[in-house]
């Protein structure tokens, strides 16, 4: 059997247990990210975000330029490019540089 087009991909169906807000970053099956547009309250199908530039949280403290691959601390709910860090999962890229001060990022998720 050949491959059937379905859609382009930008997003997935989800139907989460818990409530989740607008902008929430989830991790799903094998460290993949995707991201909230709207709300989905638990038990709900709503669809996240698997592609696009989004503004996360940072931990303040250095430059992160354009382009530095990012990871997402899922324990502490923010993006960081220190990769040796356990327990990341891989993000995407920083769509914007991110000055020593600023405590949210621009990034691009990757697939």
């Amino acid at each position: 059997m050949n491959a059937t087009y379905i859609h382009d991909g930008d997003s997935l169906d989800f139907r989460p247990v818990i409530d989740y807000p607008a902008g929430a970053v989830v991790v799903l099956a094998d460290g993949t990210i995707g991201i909230t547009r709207r709300a989905i309250p638990a038990n709900n199908l709503g669809a996240l975000a698997m592609r696009g530039v989004f503004e996360v949280p940072r931990l303040a403290g250095g430059v992160i330029p354009t382009g530095k691959r990012l990871g997402w601390d899922e324990a502490n709910q923010r993006a960081t490019h220190d990769l040796a860090l356990l327990g990341l999962v891989p993000l995407g890229i920083a769509a914007a540089e991110s000055g020593d001060t600023a405590t949210t990022i621009r990034v691009r998720l990757n697939h």
